[in-house]
């Protein structure tokens, strides 16, 4: 059988998936507000690429898009729990440049928060029709995998943390050995680089890679860098910093490191929220960078630049996404080239 490929969030993209939020999800009380912030990021999608998105039954998002804009909106009424579709939405693989369209477990962040209608959203887009004929569905819902917990740098390597991945939470029956001979055989990856440091106040996802470290080509790793000794943070990240330098690329080269700087802190009754700029999405000719409203955006997105030389970088006012503890990566899930069928009803 021929060998499965984990493309990089930059290959080639028919679109990006997202879930709308809903009076029914935790962002009732700030549906006005968070319903602002998804429309500012998705015209900044829809002028480069496809924006599928996931509505509850009866809304309809096309008055707060142009027509123009509305030529690269796919809608598709399926309920859903909440918006966070990098941890529900289908994983994507390729065999001989064919989808693969993988359906794995989610449970609320081992537990936490419903997912039951969420944890059903992948396999009604493939009943619906919405992927291409040729692409085939893997149903993994007996092991949960959250996209924002990997990194694939479409080589075979995978980035990921222990605090994540080994959660009891999670698969509590399986040891690291056998999660990671897991991860290899179910998504085609060669080796697994584990982060055993680095954590965001706040943060309700035992700590994604999404929210700490990336990969923006195979040979270069953006992070998050802490240098307030005072911070709360700063040693585990210093500690996380020490095992990225220590790790190195298939080709035993050190990885090229791209710091990006500590968020300032943001808080919700008394509460810091895990505000990080890592928790950036890269589209075919562009970077959406979240920002947060303080001198420190500009930092990040300076520092961005130097990992995406050939694309754009935006910043999107991501300060309500915060409030419900997430940001722009964790409510998206970018579709690889050749997935959508074109024929799917918008």
């Amino acid at each position: 059988m021929s060998e499965l490929v984990f493309p990089a969030e930059w290959a080639p993209q028919d679109g990006v998936m997202v879930t709308w939020p809903h009076r029914n999800s935790d962002w009732a009380s700030l549906l006005e507000e968070v319903t602002g912030c998804f429309i500012a990021f998705s015209k900044e999608i829809l002028r480069r690429e496809k924006l599928l998105a996931i509505l509850p039954a009866g809304l309809d998002i096309n008055r707060h898009f142009t027509g123009e804009e509305q030529q690269n909106l796919i809608t598709v009424e399926i309920s859903s729990n909440d918006t966070w579709a990098r941890d529900h939405g289908p994983l994507i693989l390729f065999r001989d440049d064919r989808p693969v369209i993988a359906d794995f477990g989610f449970n609320g962040w081992g537990l936490k928060f419903p997912a039951n209608r969420d944890n059903q959203i992948t396999r009604q887009l493939w009943e619906k029709g919405i992927f291409h004929p040729w692409a085939s569905y893997q149903e993994r819902l007996n092991f949960i995998l959250e996209g924002g917990s990997l990194e694939s740098d479409g080589e075979g390597t995978i980035l990921t943390t222990s605090n994540c991945l080994l959660a009891p939470n999670r698969n509590q029956s399986m040891t690291k050995m056998e999660i990671e001979v897991a991860l290899k055989e179910m998504l085609g990856a060669n080796r697994v680089l584990w982060l055993n440091h680095g954590y965001l106040a706040g943060d309700d996802t035992d700590s994604h890679i999404d929210t700490l470290a990336r990969f923006c080509d195979p040979d270069t790793i953006a992070y998050v860098k802490c240098e307030d000794t005072a911070d709360e943070h700063y040693e585990s990240l210093r500690a996380m910093e020490r095992e990225l330098q220590a790790f190195v690329t298939d080709n035993g080269n050190p990885y090229r490191l791209i710091p990006l700087p500590m968020a300032e802190a943001v808080y919700e009754e008394e509460m810091r929220l895990p505000a990080t700029y890592a928790n950036f999405l890269i589209l075919n000719d562009a970077v959406l960078l979240p920002y947060y409203g303080t001198e420190k955006d500009e930092m990040a997105r300076r520092q961005l630049l130097q990992a995406f030389p050939g694309r754009e970088v935006i910043g999107v006012d991501c300060s309500t996404l915060i409030r419900q503890h997430g940001s722009l990566h964790c409510v998206t899930m970018q579709l690889p080239k050749g997935l959508l069928n074109v024929n799917s009803k918008r």
